[in-house]
């Protein structure tokens, strides 16, 4: 049902794309949901202030609006989530602010984790621990403890999370090693490089959406999305819905993944095939 409902969306695009898309030869078998999904979570602070609230009702709004993606992703098979949620940069805000956003961490998992539980979610964190407080670092042990071996879906919250943090102290790691010698540097490559990343077990996104209207990464997952399809909404992610997902994965299946490669319909002196 969920195929034919993507394929249906794709129906309704220009025919002259749909005509040309490699999408429109393929069966619905294979169709290629992303493996992973990224999403920059922007935007609460502009859907409170539009309706006169203060800034904590759109942060809240916005975590109520995580769980019902959670719901989506899971049912469109898709197998890793990644949301970005507190950024290394968000200290800078105001503390009653910071202050709220922590204690909305603590509530969402206390809410949702027997829903959590029951859709087969695995949670999983990236980021530095280091002066988070204590009740937030409990509800992280916690989570990531009860949820290993979930088999639906991970749902991996980026949190006091920087992409050039991540490098730097991928770096430091690998520097350390070979000090001790333990490491030759002259093997270091990228593979060895991702393996000191945070999560590097988890594959890199295969599609990034970011609402709001920004068109920028912001930091998230500078290593992890050399080759990640972009996707950018207007909406304000507290409004972003089920359609909005669908039509993200309508727009990234009709693209074709080159990877730095020449495309499938042509040779290699570039002439169409």
């Amino acid at each position: 049902m969920l195929r034919k409902s993507i394929f249906k969306l794709f129906q309704n695009r220009n025919k002259d794309d749909l005509h040309d898309s490699q999408f429109a030869k393929d069966s619905l078998e294979q169709i290629q949901i992303p493996r992973h999904l990224a999403v920059i979570m922007d935007g609460n602070g502009r859907w409170a202030s539009q309706r006169g609230l203060p800034r904590t009702a759109g942060h809240r709004a916005g975590a109520e609006n995580l769980r019902t993606l959670c719901s989506l992703c899971g049912k469109r098979g898709i197998q890793y989530l990644t949301v970005y949620a507190f950024s290394t940069e968000n200290w800078s805000r105001p503390k009653t602010e910071v202050q709220a956003l922590m204690e909305l961490f603590v509530e969402f998992f206390n809410r949702y984790e027997r829903e959590l539980e029951k859709e087969g979610v695995r949670v999983r964190f990236m980021g530095e621990r280091t002066g988070l407080p204590d009740r937030v670092l409990n509800i992280m042990n916690r989570a990531e403890t009860d949820s290993i071996g979930r088999p639906n879906m991970q749902l991996i919250i980026a949190f006091n999370y920087g992409g050039r943090h991540e490098i730097v102290s991928a770096c430091q790691k690998l520097a350390k090693a070979a000090a001790k010698g333990d490491q030759n540097p002259d093997q270091i490559d990228e593979v060895l490089f991702s393996s000191a990343l945070y999560l590097p077990d988890v594959p890199d996104p295969d599609l990034i959406i970011r609402p709001s209207g920004e068109q920028r990464l912001s930091n998230f997952l500078l290593w992890q999305a050399a080759y990640s399809e972009l996707w950018f909404s207007d909406v304000l992610w507290p409004d972003f819905k089920e359609e909005h997902l669908d039509a993200a994965l309508v727009d990234y299946i009709s693209r074709e993944r080159r990877y730095g490669g020449l495309s499938k319909h042509k040779t290699e002196s570039g002439a169409e095939k």
